[in-house]
């Protein structure tokens, strides 16, 4: 087993354990599954809070795998993902039942990594109409350059909540010249269930950017209260 750190995210070969969660590596893809062991293990309130908060990170990296998100300074997309996503917010679930699995839209989801200049994005309106506003300027795509638009919902999956993602092309042509930078001027982008991110591509190259969403579902299982119902369902919380 060996793991190493450096300024790219995480590099491994073999496997580690983090966080109550395995990494290993099965034919080339790298693999989480939470980890069970009969050892004792030091749990104070920190380490459970960033097992938690890595939990829901694999939770919601099983949702976004699908949309081919770009990490490309990362030896993999999922290290990529995970390097970002694990300083998002923690939320707050239990070891069973319908909530343990469940995936929840939070600000600051990260969707790609890489070289091409960030599109800062913000949600307003434009003409009384919700938008998606950014810094890109109008004609500022270089040649070759293109737009990925990255879409989450908050739903269920019967009593469970998940996240759904979808992506799609974002033509220029779609887009309006407001104070000179360009936006999706459209009623969806008022959607308190939804979040959005705008990515500039070129070939494999990509931007790095995180959602932006007005959805406030995820606070519920933010709350001290969250955290305690959590910390009952798992035990042997060392509390200073």
């Amino acid at each position: 087993m060996k793991k190493q750190n450096s300024g790219n995210g995480l590099m491994m070969t073999g496997s580690f354990r983090s966080g109550g969660v395995t990494f290993y590596l099965r034919q080339g893809k790298v693999v989480g599954r939470v980890a069970h062991s009969s050892e004792k293990r030091s749990n104070t309130m920190a380490q459970f809070v960033q097992r938690q908060r890595m939990r829901h990170s694999v939770a919601l990296w099983q949702r976004l795998k699908p949309c081919n998100p770009m990490f490309t300074e990362h030896k993999s997309p999922y290290y990529g993902f995970a390097s970002f996503a694990n300083r998002i917010q923690a939320v707050y679930l239990p070891k069973s039942g319908p909530l343990s699995n469940a995936s929840l839209l939070l600000p600051g989801i990260p969707v790609s990594d890489g070289t091409l200049p960030v599109v800062k994005q913000w949600l307003g309106e434009v003409d009384g109409t919700a938008a998606l506003l950014t810094n890109l300027k109008a004609n500022g795509l270089r040649r070759g350059e293109k737009l990925l638009l990255y879409t989450a919902e908050q739903g269920l999956e019967k009593a469970t909540p998940k996240v759904y993602f979808a992506v799609r092309s974002v033509k220029p042509s779609e887009m309006r010249e407001v104070e000179g930078c360009m936006a999706l001027v459209d009623n969806e982008f008022a959607d308190n269930m939804k979040g959005w991110a705008l990515v500039r591509t070129s070939d494999e190259r990509c931007s790095p950017q995180t959602l932006v969403t007005r959805c406030e579902y995820y606070q519920q299982y933010t709350t001290d209260e969250a955290l305690e119902a959590a910390v009952k369902t798992y035990g042997g919380i060392t509390r200073s």
